[in-house]
């Protein structure tokens, strides 16, 4: 057997060439539409990537904190600029509306008694009834004309109801007294139908009208005094993850303090402070204006509506002569509706106020006493005794003194309601007047406070 040796083969010289390492795959990159939806995943994986380093975390935490107590600033900002136009709104557009609606309803009422009280007087009525009567539609007129310019849906179909009627109203009155200048029955009639279209139609949607006046009146003061949650919430996050930064600081550089820092976060506190004092005490005196002023005055308005409208109902009675029997069950419905009105106003309001609803409960007993003796004299027979007592002013005790005495101390006690709340809510508003501006300045101090303090830490890593 043959074998073959094999002589080994020498190594080449020179250096030995490396192999050649395989190049990573490109990437693959993508246009349009796919590009842009992949763009925020990108951004992601870069901030993660960079937070893996101490000077990638400052950064991505400068950022995050610059961010956080702008966009805290901002809303804040904006929060209180609204909440300071509302409250200044209040005064100036949506309180006067309402006492534009509620003016249109108490006029139209003293309209109507006002020229059921002319039938009643023998001969020619006197002057200031006329007198009375035309400024009471003037004001009704005027005030819907105010009612007018800001009203929208449901409002604004009252408003118009109330605009279409109010003519046909003033022209059967018109009617009835030029009949009853003549001599002619027939005039009780006309204004029996006048007044008939004014207590079934038109204000029926009068007291509509008020109503929603009244509740976009609440509504807004409820706006005004609320808690401005998103705002709380940010300001609480942007505190949070302050302190967290100088906590980690602290951790990370064995460093007490970061001045930066500890000034954006003395900025972010005192909006805090500021913001809460200031917005606290601006929703109880917003509050304050609604206990004490807007809602007294709804009940006010309310019973000095349905004290006119029992007027209207007495006089109607005797208008009628011996066919009014549906006025006077609506009078006995109305009167103790007024009474409860009264008693429960009592309670809400003191002072000057509280003296003339005194004053109206008062002269409210008496009224409804000479009425039941009225009633008694016109249901005996004695007609003309029964008139003299509902409208002559010369009468120690008549109907017509009390319930102007009445009407008088229910105007007086709602002005002064009024002046309330107008008081209360302004005061509201001055308690916002530099806080817009300083929550802003205090945001770019907070945001600087950052920057500077987050930028001496990152320079000692160069």
């Amino acid at each position: 057997m043959t074998s073959t040796v094999m002589r080994p083969t020498t190594p080449p010289s020179g250096p030995v060439p490396e192999s050649p390492v395989p190049a990573p795959p490109p990437e693959t990159t993508r246009s349009g539409l796919a590009g842009l939806l992949e763009l925020p995943a990108t951004v992601v994986r870069g901030v993660i990537r960079s937070a893996r380093t101490t000077p990638g975390l400052l950064t991505v935490l400068a950022v995050g904190l610059v961010v956080a107590t702008l966009l805290t600033g901002l809303v804040g900002t904006v929060m209180v600029q609204q909440r300071s136009s509302t409250t200044e709104d209040l005064i100036s557009h949506r309180e006067p509306l309402t006492a534009a609606a509620q003016e249109v309803y108490r006029s139209l009422s003293d309209a109507d008694a006002t020229a059921a009280i002319a039938f009643l007087i023998t001969g020619n009525p006197p002057p200031e009834l006329r007198i009375r009567y035309d400024q009471d539609i003037a004001r009704a007129g005027s005030a819907l004309a105010k009612a007018a310019s800001d009203a929208t849906g449901d409002a604004e179909t009252k408003v118009t109801a109330i605009s279409q009627q109010l003519p046909v109203y003033t022209g059967l009155v018109e009617t009835a007294r030029a009949n009853n200048r003549l001599g002619y029955p027939v005039g009780a009639s006309y204004l029996q139908e006048a007044s008939n279209l004014m207590r079934a139609t038109i204000l029926p949607v009068a007291a509509d009208l008020y109503k929603i006046d009244t509740a976009q009146l609440e509504a807004q003061q409820a706006d005004a005094g609320g808690v401005p949650w998103l705002t709380v919430v940010l300001l609480c996050l942007s505190l949070a993850a302050l302190v967290a930064t100088q906590v980690y600081l602290t951790r990370r550089t064995n460093r007490l303090l970061n001045i930066g820092l500890v000034v954006a976060t003395g900025a972010m506190a005192l909006v805090l402070l500021w913001g809460s004092i200031a917005l606290v005490v601006q929703g109880t005196l917003v509050g304050s204006g609604q206990d004490d002023g807007s809602h007294p005055v709804d009940v006010l308005v309310r019973a000095r509506a349905a004290a006119v409208q029992a007027r209207a109902d007495e006089t109607m009675t005797l208008v009628a002569r011996g066919a009014g029997a549906e006025y006077e069950t609506n009078f006995q419905q109305v009167a103790p509706v007024f009474t409860g009105l009264l008693g429960e106003a009592k309670g809400l309001v003191g002072g000057d106020a509280g003296a003339q609803v005194d004053t109206a409960i008062t002269n409210a007993d008496k009224w409804l006493a000479t009425h039941k003796d009225l009633r008694e004299k016109d249901d005996g027979g004695a007609y003309v005794d029964a008139v003299k007592e509902a409208v002559d002013q010369t009468l120690p005790s008549n109907a017509a003194t009390f319930f102007a005495n009445l009407d008088t101390a229910l105007g007086k006690a709602i002005d002064d309601g009024r002046q309330a709340f107008v008081d209360k809510t302004n005061a509201a508003g001055q308690m916002l007047i530099f806080l817009a501006p300083g929550v802003a300045v205090l945001a770019v101090v907070a945001a600087g406070g950052v920057t500077i303090g987050i930028r001496d830490r990152l320079r000692e890593y160069r």
